[in-house]
């Protein structure tokens, strides 16, 4: 079963067991979250849209744990004029497991 749903301001298509990474979760490693706002489950005979969510549906998830992502660097220059501005950024991510999909 297939669910697209809303993590932490963004949109995902999520399955059973699939490992990704979110923007940082305020939970601690080995808890367990669910998320409601399920915009749409494919199942292997039906398929349900919800408008704009599947009212009862839930993804049900567990925090593997937090980390950094890739640095960024932000370099700014205006030519001629001497200036320059560099600055590094690192997102941070949490990384959960999908358990189970309820629609």
């Amino acid at each position: 079963m297939l669910a697209i749903v809303t993590i932490a301001g963004q949109q995902f298509k999520v399955s059973e067991g699939q490992e990704i990474f979110v923007h940082q979760l305020e939970a601690n490693a080995g808890d367990a979250v669910s998320f409601d706002q399920v915009h749409m489950t494919i199942g292997d005979s039906s398929t349900v849209v919800g408008t704009p969510v599947i009212s009862g549906a839930e993804v049900k998830a567990t925090v593997i744990g937090h980390q950094k992502g890739d640095k960024v660097i932000v370099f700014k220059k205006k030519r001629r004029k001497g200036y320059r501005k560099k600055n590094g950024h690192r997102q941070s991510f949490t990384k959960i497991r999908i358990e189970s999909i309820n629609a």
